[in-house]
């Protein structure tokens, strides 16, 4: 019985961490936290409320803190940061990498973000961490690593060896796959091959082996430019420099990866009407609420635009209910028939296949497109209308709905987000709700048209 007592709290971790806060228990709360697993530990402060997740950190050292706070959800970790007292984010700040620290300032208000810099003990590093910050999370200088191999454009390649050699365990922390030649301004000159360096004499200048004017990135540039430069080059990692030319830090391909899919689950939650980045359910109540309806509210006005079309053609319907089944069809349909050709747009501008001017492309292409495939769907339908209700007449009214439907379906679907993205809106966040109302009045409006220009030939 005792096992099964055990067992069960063992299922319950939070409580027990709740219970070392109350009592101030900071040995006994480590020690839970390190019986669990980086999993469980997520597990069990996602089911704490954000004071009790604030009271965890407080109570832990700030290397502990730190490492907590590491595997945490970003958006949960910047609550809790914003929660505690300035002083003690100060503290754990110190103890983060500095591209984490950066994150996570960029993310919390610029009031509590002021107060937690000017908590720290170095002004110089506080100047650091503020410019980085400011960097957008997925550019160059957001994305970099600014723990990096770099020599002096006099040293020669023994010089280089010998301290490689000597510094062995503290390069093996950088992941070092190049070294890199700088001025004594720091400027990039060049890239040296670990391969070039073991197999020359130590006695050369490392200028005359290295690769000069190599491919590099600016600090600014967006998360396009480095995936695209990725995606065509094999590099393993790209140096960074700023706007004089200084070396400031390596962007690598496995980060500009992980940025990707971080875009990739950022447009999903926007193409899901969660706006305002990551949503937790341990979030406040209200808070959510806000962000929802934020989304909500605009789409239930689209759609009461969209019902009013059914409103004004209400004595049509009334005379041939049969039209009340294949409405959400035909609407539907060409719902999915818009959302691939948004999903194609949205694609195309991304990888850069296509600029936002160019309309008369995306009519030209979807427009076939369209035509072909809403004659085949409006056949298909307009056939199972007939064979349902024997009525040629009601079968030509949807499937011919259905094929206008679809061809204008995949053109909105084609070119709003082209003019989503001229406008500088997120064509993922808001092609959706348009491409939807406007499938759904024009399916509707369509429909209900042609039934009351055949209404004679229906009844």
């Amino acid at each position: 019985m005792a096992d099964v007592v055990n067992e069960r709290e063992a299922e319950r971790p939070w409580e027990e961490l709740v219970e070392c806060v109350e009592s101030s228990n900071a040995a006994g709360l480590s020690e839970i936290l390190d019986s669990l697993t980086p999993d469980e530990q997520r597990f069990a402060m996602s089911r704490l409320t954000g004071e009790e997740q604030a009271g965890i950190v407080e109570l832990l050292d700030p290397a502990a803190a730190a490492e907590l706070l590491e595997i945490l959800p970003e958006s949960q970790a910047v609550d809790i940061l914003e929660e505690i007292p300035p002083e003690i984010a100060a503290d754990i700040v110190e103890e983060l990498p500095e591209g984490i620290g950066a994150d996570f300032l960029r993310e919390m208000h610029k009031a509590e973000t002021e107060a937690l810099l000017a908590e720290l003990d170095d002004p110089e590093e506080a100047d650091h961490l503020r410019e980085r910050s400011a960097y957008e999370w997925d550019t160059a200088g957001g994305l970099m690593n600014e723990s990096f191999a770099s020599f002096s454009e006099e040293a020669s390649v023994g010089d280089v060896l010998t301290d490689l050699g000597t510094k062995a365990e503290h390069y093996s922390d950088m992941d070092v796959q190049y070294v890199y030649v700088v001025s004594g301004t720091g400027v990039l000159k060049g890239v040296l091959r670990l391969r070039d360096l073991v197999l020359t004499p130590r006695d050369r200048s490392v200028v005359d082996i290295m690769i000069a004017s190599p491919a590099m990135v600016n600090v600014s540039d967006n998360f396009e430019t480095l995936r695209r430069i990725f995606e065509e080059k094999e590099y393993i990692g790209l140096p960074v420099v700023d706007e004089d030319g200084e070396l400031v830090g390596v962007v690598t391909r496995q980060v500009v990866r992980e940025a990707t899919s971080d875009h990739q689950t950022e447009d999903y939650l926007h193409a899901s009407g969660i706006l305002g980045g990551e949503e937790l359910r341990s979030m406040p109540m209200m808070a959510r609420c806000g962000r929802r309806l934020a989304w909500l509210g605009p789409n239930i006005i689209l759609n009461l635009v969209a019902a009013s079309v059914i409103a004004a053609h209400e004595s049509t319907l009334e005379s041939v209910i049969a039209l009340a089944v294949f409405l959400p069809i035909v609407s539907d349909m060409s719902g999915c028939s818009g959302n691939q050709a948004v999903a194609v747009s949205i694609r195309e501008l991304t990888l850069g296949l296509i600029r936002p001017h160019e309309y008369l492309r995306i009519v030209w292409k979807e427009g076939m497109l369209g035509i072909f495939n809403g004659l085949v769907l409006g056949i298909v339908l307009g056939s199972m209308a007939a064979i349902w209700k024997g009525n040629l007449w009601l079968a030509l009214v949807i499937g011919g709905a259905l094929f206008l439907n679809t061809v204008v379906s995949v053109l909105i679907g084609g070119c709003v987000p082209l003019l989503l993205k001229k406008l500088k809106v997120d064509p993922a966040l808001a092609s959706g709700p348009i491409l939807t109302t406007c499938t759904d009045m024009c399916g509707f409006f369509l429909v209900l048209s042609l039934a009351s220009g055949f209404i004679s030939k229906l009844s």
